[in-house]
């Protein structure tokens, strides 16, 4: 019944955004005349904030159409070229340059938002690489005949598309990237593939804000995982995709209640950006206002992640700490992370990072015993939060040239 409230809940908030959008648009009309007034401009500025803090956001487009670099600028050609049921795998280059750049796959977290949530970080990285990223579904939209979806899937996926990259250019081997949630995996398989020798081994794996060891500086989110056992988690944040979604009757996490979690965290802060917001649209600011506009657009925009997901994640990650207890399986098989000794990596952590506290992501390099040094190194970016790290000016001066210069150094 949860999710089929929300959807009436959904449906009827859409009606009222609209009703205050038109309302905003009908008190700016030249031919109103409270539209000369001081009243007129100020009602309409609150309803058109009013109008987009409560509107529903589909999935965003990456909209990514060039790219300067090196003085010139070049036309970007996006592509699908690998399809799944719970994930594509997209392409990034750029028109007009040659082929034998370095491959560099980023990995997006399944965590209730799109991939396009790393859009900048995705430019960014046009500069220097032929980019691929991961397209997570929206599980909502998966129908039950494809089956489940748990994390051990979510490490053959990554395998899979690793393939992939190093068969487009055999024998360059590829560079991983992942954002958050999915450092967990993307260490996983680094450490399988590297067990295995396999050609798809990535050169580098560059981890940034991920919840490697969550026992380290734990923030609200990894105490709130703890807090309750897993059947809790089971029993009150699980629902049902309702009849008018593909995915109908599949078990999911909804995006829509790790929303709710996020901006309840940050409350104050949420507000506060939209009375911004309104004071920029006020005395005319519409850039300053049209930026916090495309933030919340994108943020607000959710996607369903399955239950056995989350799930699986919660236990392992959060709860059992299997990773950095040498205890973490894939599909029976004890993934070892000794066995990294062919992977350079990078942790990056953000130093006011309130998701994955400091400490969480550099462990990874401590459990790689079997890792030279020299193929190790760690950055905190100063004053960076858990966005900042991988999106925004702080990113693309401070972290991406370090992300950059370790990968040149290790090609």
């Amino acid at each position: 019944m949860l999710y089929q409230a929300y959807e009436i809940q959904r449906s009827w908030m859409n009606s009222v955004s609209a009703m205050a959008s038109i309302s905003a648009e009908m008190l700016t009309n030249p031919a109103n005349p409270l539209g000369y007034t001081a009243f007129g401009p100020m009602a309409a500025n609150a309803l058109d904030v009013f109008a987009h803090a409560t509107a529903h956001y589909g999935k965003p487009a990456f909209g990514i159409t060039e790219i300067e670099t090196d003085g010139k600028v070049y036309p970007v050609i996006e592509a699908t070229v690998v399809n799944r049921p719970f994930g594509d795998l997209k392409r990034f280059r750029l028109d007009g340059v040659d082929d034998d750049r370095p491959k560099l796959l980023i990995v997006a977290p399944m965590s209730g938002h799109y991939a396009t949530l790393l859009r900048g970080t995705v430019e960014r990285m046009l500069q220097q690489y032929e980019v691929y990223i991961t397209d997570w579904a929206d599980a909502k939209t998966v129908p039950l005949h494809e089956g489940h979806f748990d994390l051990d899937d979510y490490i053959d996926y990554l395998i899979e598309f690793l393939e992939y990259i190093e068969q487009v250019k055999p024998g360059q081997r590829p560079h991983m990237m992942a954002v958050c949630q999915p450092s967990v995996p993307a260490y996983a398989a680094t450490a399988l593939l590297n067990l295995h020798k396999s050609p798809a081994t990535p050169k580098t794996l560059t981890m940034m804000g991920g919840p490697i060891d969550t026992r380290e500086s734990p923030t609200t989110v990894n105490n709130h995982a703890m807090e309750r056992p897993i059947e809790w988690f089971r029993q009150s944040v699980i629902a049902t995709v309702p009849m008018n979604y593909r995915g109908a009757g599949r078990k999911v996490y909804p995006g829509f209640m790790q929303l709710s979690a996020f901006m309840s965290m940050n409350l104050q802060s949420h507000m506060m950006s939209h009375y911004e917001m309104f004071k920029h649209l006020t005395v005319g600011d519409e850039e300053s206002a049209q930026a916090t506009k495309d933030f919340y657009d994108e943020y607000r925009a959710v996607c369903d992640m399955t239950a056995e997901f989350y799930l699986q994640t919660v236990e392992e990650v959060f709860q059992t700490h299997s990773i950095p207890n040498n205890a973490f399986r894939h599909k029976g098989e004890v993934v070892d992370l000794h066995a990294i000794t062919d992977t350079a990596l990078l942790a990056i952590e953000g130093e006011r990072d309130d998701i994955s506290g400091l400490g969480q992501t550099k462990a990874a390099l401590k459990l790689a015993d079997g890792l030279s040094d020299d193929k190790k190194r760690y950055y905190m970016a100063e004053g960076a939060g858990h966005y900042g790290i991988f999106n925004g000016s702080r990113w693309r001066n401070k972290v991406a040239p370090v992300v950059e210069e370790f990968i040149a150094a290790h090609s």
